[in-house]
């Protein structure tokens, strides 16, 4: 973790009579030899208290760490009947400790309680006594208390930084399109709907076709943020609001975009790896070693698949049974690259010397899709013909269609589902795991 910059005053400043500083000096993480005989000052949450007469071991933690404070005289008895998980900021000097697992305490001078924590607690946010996922989800903010939950979190921070600053040095800009919209878009399904002052509106699926539009005159874009899709899905890997890092770029095809995603994750899992190694352990993760990304087409799958006694045409979708033989096959991350064209929207650019096939790609890590991307139709004859195909009305289009007459330039981009990334890397069984608030068919709150 990145050191805080402190903003506290000295130990020594004090408020209004009668109302305790509520600044620290210090993060418990910080605490260590080199302040020994210091005077600090540390907020947080009492995770223990041990009573031993005329003083009390209590142990303080934040969302650094925790740390052991020694109360003496007046304030045992305060300590004692706190409540855990009470806020509470203490002061005091440094001094070496004893203890096995705190090299250093604090022998405390000030004892303040904050707020109270009103028991019984929900859930134990220390994770000794277990509960059910769906209390700990109805609880989270309380859960956000357990090191190993709050790690997760810490390391999904990390990783939206390390793709944002990838992408801004691979000359990507930072865009935020509408989430609210007058059309469906992409002509897909699963999208809500609702009024919007008389009319009828709906929640973004994803920002395929202003991303697309961009390229015009911003060359390179990227966004990262919240999507809909109203899957009536009950999985483990289903959200109805998810986050997406989408990318679209102008006069590149499919294959250096590929290269591009290849690097994003590999920049993600390296930032794990190197920078956040205690968030790892604590979240129970392993290191994600990822080297050069296997492609194989959609055909090479068929053939595949075909040895193993699943026998699909030329033509048909990979199934979930499917993509989990080509999984055990392939371990880690790998790629399904020209699909056949009809399984793909109609934005998606055909191979010039196979029009079967598309310059489309998928990023599969076993039976999970992680990441589609492609060539883009930018020829707005071939854009209006692919519409028709597919039996949709381009003049329900038109606003998109319009941009495609002003010089639209070659390009190519894919989505990422975050979500799905952040659940390989953390090793975490179920989406909704890295997920602060997750929506699903079911869930609506908190």
């Amino acid at each position: 973790m990145e050191k805080v910059q402190k903003m506290a005053r000295s130990v020594k400043d004090s408020e209004k009579p009668g109302m305790a500083d509520i600044h620290r000096t210090h993060y418990a993480r910080e605490l260590g030899e080199h302040l020994v005989g210091k005077e600090v000052r540390i907020g947080g949450w009492i995770e223990d208290v041990r009573d031993i007469g005329k003083l009390a071991f209590v142990t303080v933690r934040d969302a650094t760490g925790a740390c052991q404070i020694i109360v003496t005289s007046d304030n045992v008895q305060k300590a004692v009947q706190a409540q855990r998980q009470s806020a509470v900021v203490v002061a005091g000097v440094v001094q070496k400790s004893k203890a096995r697992d705190f090299p250093v305490e604090v022998k405390v001078s000030e004892f303040s309680i904050l707020t109270g924590a009103v028991h019984p607690l929900p859930i134990d946010p220390t994770g000794r006594v277990e509960s059910a996922f769906d209390k700990r989800l109805d609880a989270r903010a309380l859960d956000l208390r357990n090191p190993k939950v709050a790690a997760i979190f810490r390391l999904r921070s990390a990783g939206l930084k390390a793709v944002r600053d990838l992408l801004r040095s691979e000359g990507f800009i930072e865009v935020n399109t509408p989430k609210i919209i007058g059309s469906a878009s992409e002509g897909g399904a699963n999208l809500f709907g609702f009024e919007y002052f008389k009319r009828k509106a709906y929640l973004a699926q994803s920002p395929q076709l202003y991303k697309e539009q961009l390229t015009l005159g911003l060359d390179r874009v990227f966004e990262i943020g919240p999507y809909f899709r109203a899957e009536n899905s009950h999985t483990v890997r289903h959200l109805t609001e998810f986050t997406s890092v989408d990318v679209e770029a102008a006069f590149l095809d499919y294959e250096d975009v590929m290269d591009l995603v290849e690097k994003v994750v590999r920049t993600v899992a390296k930032e794990f790896n190197e920078n956040c190694s205690r968030e790892l352990e604590l979240a129970g993760a392993k290191k994600t070693e990822i080297g050069k990304i296997e492609r194989l087409t959609y055909e090479q799958c068929l053939d595949e698949l075909a040895k193993t006694g699943e026998k699909l045409a030329f033509g048909d979708d990979l199934s979930d049974a499917a993509l989990r033989k080509l999984g055990e096959a392939h371990s880690g991350f790998y790629f399904i690259t020209d699909w056949p064209l009809k399984l793909k929207p109609f934005y998606i650019h055909e191979k010039e010397d196979d029009p079967r096939l598309s310059k489309s790609f998928d990023l599969q890590h076993g039976y999970l899709e992680l990441v589609s991307g492609g060539r883009r139709l930018h020829d707005p004859a071939k854009l209006r013909a692919r519409l028709a195909e597919q039996g949709l009305n381009p003049e329900g289009f038109a606003e998109h269609l319009k941009a495609f007459d002003w010089g639209m330039p070659p390009h190519s981009g894919w989505g990422l589902g975050f979500d799905r990334l952040m659940m390989v890397l953390t090793g975490a069984q179920n989406v909704r795991e890295v997920v602060l608030y997750p929506r699903d068919t079911d869930r609506l709150t908190p």
